[in-house]
């Protein structure tokens, strides 16, 4: 069976059709908290951004032009609730819940899987330790497969600041994965 398209369930969901509704907030929760987890560190704030996400969502959902994608318009959302989470609260949480995080490692080699969540667990580490405006842009490039101009749009920052951000978070995650 197929599923319906974004800009079908929209329409449903704003005919108050709540089996909508629950079907664009399962098909974009994992991605939202995921991007939350990654931008705050805490799985509590994760949990409480991606909530927050879904609320202003459910009242601005009219508000959707299909300018750009659903994805981009709701990541859009994610990014400026993230911005306002940080704004509220400057100090910046140091454990993260690495339970949650699926990779791609060869599960029949301990060894390899160890240590694959050891540099995990480093890159996230030293991902806490970037700017906001840095750490945006590289969740949003390397997290999200966003193009530079795509994060362009959504940050609503000139393309050649989003290169600049994106050297710069590159050149200081390599600074401080070596340091460890």
């Amino acid at each position: 069976m197929f599923a319906p398209s974004d800009e079908r369930l929209v329409k449903r969901a704003l005919d108050n059709n709540k089996q909508a509704w629950l079907q664009i907030v399962r098909r974009y929760e994992g991605l939202v908290f995921n991007y939350a987890l990654r931008m705050s560190g805490s799985r509590d704030d994760a949990m409480d951004l991606m909530q927050d996400v879904f609320m202003s969502l459910f009242r601005n959902l009219a508000g959707w032009r299909g300018e750009s994608s659903f994805k981009n318009w709701l990541m859009t959302i994610a990014h400026h609730r993230c911005v306002e989470h940080f704004r509220r609260r400057k100090d910046y949480a140091e454990d993260y819940d690495f339970e949650q995080q699926e990779s791609s490692l060869d599960w029949d080699s301990p060894e390899a899987v160890y240590q694959g969540q050891q540099r995990t667990q480093q890159l996230v580490r030293a991902m806490q330790q970037l700017p906001v405006e840095q750490r945006l842009v590289v969740e949003l490039k390397f997290f999200q497969h966003l193009k530079l101009q795509e994060i362009s749009q959504q940050l609503d920052v000139p393309l050649n600041t989003v290169k600049s951000r994106l050297y710069k978070a590159v050149e200081n995650l390599q600074k401080l994965v070596e340091e460890v």
